[in-house]
């Protein structure tokens, strides 16, 4: 088989995955509500799968936020003929998780942002979240985009525990 055959097999076999877990929850339905700014719905469906798809046992304490930036990249995948998918690369002053460039610049562009709540350092998911922010914009993680004029830049933070989720874009 092709490097495209092997793709194709690969994106029907996750296409699939997907129907059969979470009726009406397809993946291009996420992905499109991920793009065009319907977040509450993009929301409404990831939380959807984290609860449906994972086991406690997928979420260990010390791999959680490596397994949860995976799952999510793995889904981004499905965008790579309209975006660049980049991960772990650095920007402004860090590096950030995952970042989503349209190869169309007058598209939305998205940074997100993977945290787990760390009970030595934070109380409540909603802490984790406003450090999370707090990292983002600490570390300029939208200057690359910036600087390459990127002006539509939507940022996200994932924040979990256990199988819990919290998403907060601005």
């Amino acid at each position: 088989m092709t490097n495209k055959e092997i793709q194709f097999l690969f994106e029907d076999i996750i296409d699939d995955w997907f129907r059969d877990k979470v009726i009406g929850n397809d993946l291009n339905s996420i992905l499109k509500d991920l793009i065009t700014l319907n977040l509450k719905e993009f929301q409404k469906k990831f939380k959807i799968l984290v609860e449906q798809m994972f086991s406690y046992m997928d979420v260990g304490k010390n791999t959680a936020e490596n397994f949860y930036h995976a799952f999510v990249l793995g889904i981004l995948v499905g965008l790579r003929d309209s975006y660049y998918v980049n991960s772990n690369r650095e920007s402004g002053l860090g590096r950030y998780d995952i970042m989503l460039e349209p190869k169309d610049k007058n598209a939305n562009s998205f940074i997100m942002e993977f945290k787990v709540l760390e009970d030595t350092e934070e109380e409540t998911i909603a802490e984790t979240i406003a450090n999370a922010k707090q990292q983002i914009e600490e570390k300029r993680y939208e200057e690359n985009l910036k600087e390459r004029g990127f002006t539509n830049i939507t940022k996200m933070v994932f924040a979990f525990q256990g199988k819990e989720v919290k998403i907060e874009v601005y």
